[in-house]
């Protein structure tokens, strides 16, 4: 779905959305399991490692482990804070779209 993909391009490095919150800015909203069955078919364009679980899980390691290792990798590369137990620091890493950057 092509609104999902406009809105994940414009997540900027260094930030990430839960699949949920990226369903809930979609008209009509989509479920957090719609939106990961999107982005799993997501183009290359689209930085799909910027979508995370809502409890800042990678999701994706469920299905293949060595995906979330390339997702951890390539968000770290960004400069995401992880906490210990590998799940992302949503506080400080959650983007919201049109939010004024400080």
């Amino acid at each position: 779905m092509q609104e999902v993909y406009d809105l994940v391009r414009q997540i900027p490095a260094g930030r990430v959305m839960s699949y949920g919150q990226v369903g809930d800015w979609m008209v009509p909203p989509l479920s957090a399991r719609i939106v990961g069955r999107v982005m799993y078919h997501a183009p290359d364009s689209v930085p799909w490692w910027r979508v995370v679980g809502k409890e800042g899980d990678l999701r994706i390691a469920r299905r293949d482990p060595r995906m979330a290792a390339l997702q951890r990798h390539l968000l770290q590369q960004e400069g995401v804070r992880f906490h210990e137990d590998g799940r992302v620091d949503m506080q400080s890493c959650r983007w919201q779209p049109f939010e004024e950057e400080a």
